[in-house]
């Protein structure tokens, strides 16, 4: 049995339940999406915003194109506190770059914007890793491609709750599975859209019916930008991510009002391996026995 109480939480505007509403007090702007979830082919990417939280993105390179912004993450040595700040260092080891090059070819129009949490040699805290998430999230990007994860349990809560602001807030948080079989985060959380790799040459993703991956996408032996206006060709669950974030890019950029709940579904039906079989008929006369024999 549910207490009595207000239905919200004080100070912090969170609803539990409706006292004295009803659907007219909660309207919602609503987009059903693509048909069979495949955004159509006019669909780039064009006015979408994607945040890479990541080592950086290198400036002018050919395989990524413009940057409309980028952010550097930086703690202070003596009060441990994190900021957001500009920056024009660009990339740090390459592989914010990577993934930027792989959104641009999978949605050529779309803004990409970066936000550096990463340092040389792929380094990095997880309260920068925090900051820089919860940055992005703040500023209500349309999607945010997070090829890292942290081990650290002691951040799992608050990453839980930065997650489901995000999805609250239709802001797509696109993570990457860890590469090995190990718990991390914050890709183990429902409220974001998890990524693993597959080793097909085609660009598809599939849908994964076992936990605790979502979703797999073009990561073995891929050729991806890297420093220096290079491509190098390389392997792993960080390279799959941002090819799923370019397809959620071009499926808002055709339906801008579509949540990560429907987002979810869109990538769901257009997998390659999800074939939705015509049920047999249910008319008059007919009859169906879904049990299992």
């Amino acid at each position: 049995m549910g207490t009595v109480g207000t239905g919200t939480v004080p100070g912090q505007g969170l609803t539990w339940s409706l006292r004295g509403r009803g659907p007219r007090d909660l309207p919602v702007p609503a987009d059903e999406g693509p048909p069979g979830g495949l955004p159509a082919r006019q669909a780039t990417g064009r006015g979408v915003r994607v945040c890479v939280v990541d080592s950086g993105v290198e400036r002018d390179h050919p395989l990524v194109g413009p940057v409309q912004s980028s952010w550097v993450a930086v703690k202070d040595p003596e009060s441990g506190a994190v900021t957001v700040e500009p920056t024009t260092t660009g990339d740090t080891c390459g592989h914010g770059t990577a993934c930027a090059g792989i959104i641009r070819r999978t949605a050529p129009d779309c803004e990409i914007h970066s936000v550096r949490v990463l340092g040389e040699q792929f380094s990095g805290t997880g309260d920068v890793l925090m900051a820089g998430l919860r940055w992005a999230v703040e500023q209500r990007f349309d999607v945010v491609n997070l090829s890292l994860s942290t081990t650290r349990t002691r951040f799992a809560s608050e990453l839980h709750g930065l997650a489901d602001q995000a999805y609250f807030d239709r802001t797509v948080i696109v993570a990457s599975a860890h590469n090995t079989p190990v718990e991390s985060f914050p890709w183990r959380f429902a409220s974001v859209i998890s990524v693993g790799s597959h080793q097909e040459d085609d660009e598809l993703h599939l849908y994964n019916p076992a936990p605790p991956v979502e979703f797999f996408g073009p990561g073995q032996n891929v050729s991806v930008p890297w420093l220096g206006g290079k491509t190098i060709r390389t392997t792993g669950n960080s390279f799959a991510t941002p090819y799923v974030a370019g397809l959620c890019a071009r499926v808002l950029s055709g339906h801008p009002r579509m949540t990560a709940f429907q987002l979810k579904n869109a990538l769901y039906l257009s997998a390659a391996n999800v074939h939705a079989d015509p049920r047999p008929s249910t008319a008059a006369g007919d009859t169906r026995d879904d049990s299992e024999n």
